[in-house]
């Protein structure tokens, strides 16, 4: 297996407060770890408009799987969240970094 980091983009589409931003990032950061560390990314980054960007690290073994991974885990945290995607719809992933060491 393979350790990936991807990116995921999104949009809150209403009002997130900053409590639900921090529950978010409690609930992902176990997988953000020593590998996204090494790639200097933050796990959760905000902008105005309620554009976001997740970077989730996963093991798979291929690119394609881990983006796949990536979305279900994201979209399912929002889901649990009370944000579904009709409140909060992800973009394409993108892999960030890259570990074959695992």
């Amino acid at each position: 297996m393979t350790t990936y980091v991807i990116t995921v983009p999104g949009t809150f589409l209403t009002d997130v407060d900053d409590a639900a931003l921090s529950e978010l990032a409690r609930r992902l950061a176990s997988h953000h770890t020593d590998l996204s560390e090494t790639e200097d990314v933050e796990l959760l980054t905000v902008h105005e408009g309620g554009a976001f960007s997740v970077r989730l690290e996963v093991e798979a073994p291929d690119r394609a799987s881990a983006e796949d991974k990536a979305v279900r885990l994201l979209a399912g945290t929002l889901e649990k969240l009370g944000r579904p995607e009709k409140d909060a719809p992800l973009g394409p992933p993108a892999v960030t970094g890259v570990d074959g060491d695992s």
